[in-house]
């Protein structure tokens, strides 16, 4: 929602203020210089990455006019499902479990939980997660350090389509360059006719270079930017995951293993002993 906020406002400060200066809309309106650099600058990606980082880019700038996703009561619902899984494995055994985890889609402990069949990367890094800690033969070391390595692994993967973002956000102002010399080139060729027609060609080139910075320091950039918090907040919510696990595994009890969880998750967004001891239980968080 801020992301919205945030493109409109820079559109009418940047609009706003050159109306203010009695500028014409008009001469901004240039589709050729916006072929050129837009078409560059997807050119640029398409040669630079692989089409998997291409659909991970879009889905990323998509996901950033979501609000969001790791929210209070989403930490709150995992918290929940967190106890409930504990507290099974805890009446029954580790092994108690390994229906749950070897066929999540028939599970009722995790069915009971919607936000978590419908995230397939969460709910295979908890089953593929206690499911190592089943097998008896890892210690808790052990299995931290094998989440550690998975959780590198993911970073590095979600941090390819930002990268690449970035690259193409740097190369817009070069593009708004190159816009700009084709204009001037055609002013040249233009020398000796009308001056109402050069300075509109003139016009046009010095567009191309405004449509350059400000797609990249009013727009990518930004949402560059936005891309690497948001993976930065699912990095924090798989750290919450990762402790309880640990802390579980390690022989802690499940409202405890799930305090672990809870002082894991940052402060803005994290939820009181009180709401977590309410979801816990089944009840209404405070």
């Amino acid at each position: 929602m801020f992301s919205i906020i945030g493109i409109v406002l820079v559109l009418g400060a940047v609009i706003g203020g050159y109306l203010m200066e009695h500028g014409n809309l008009k001469v901004l309106i240039q589709p050729a210089e916006l072929v050129i650099i837009g078409g560059a600058a997807i050119g640029t990606l398409l040669i630079a990455n692989p089409l998997p980082i291409i659909i991970k880019i879009i889905k990323g700038l998509l996901g950033i006019l979501s609000s969001g996703k790791y929210n209070k009561g989403k930490y709150l619902s995992t918290l929940k499902m967190l106890n409930d899984v504990f507290g099974q494995a805890r009446k029954g055994g580790l092994v108690s479990l390994e229906a749950h985890i070897e066929e999540p889609d028939k599970s009722d402990l995790f069915k009971k939980h919607d936000f978590i069949m419908k995230d397939h990367h969460t709910l295979d890094f908890i089953c593929d997660t206690l499911r190592t800690a089943l097998s008896g033969t890892v210690s808790h070391f052990e299995l931290d350090q094998m989440i550690e390595v998975d959780l590198d692994v993911h970073h590095r993967e979600v941090a390819r389509p930002v990268a690449a973002l970035t690259t193409v956000a740097d190369a817009l102002p070069g593009l708004g360059i190159v816009a700009a010399v084709l204009g001037v080139v055609i002013t040249m060729g233009s020398l000796g006719g009308p001056p109402e027609e050069i300075g509109h060609k003139v016009a046009a080139a010095l567009v191309g270079t405004f449509l350059g910075i400000l797609i990249c320091y009013g727009f990518l950039s930004p949402l560059a930017v936005n891309m690497t918090n948001a993976n930065e907040a699912e990095a924090q919510y798989f750290s919450c995951l990762r402790t309880g696990i640990i802390a579980f595994v390690r022989g802690a009890a499940p409202i405890l293993a799930v305090e672990f969880s809870r002082r894991s998750i940052p402060v803005e967004v994290r939820p009181s002993f009180k709401e977590m001891e309410a979801a816990c239980r089944g009840g209404k968080a405070e």
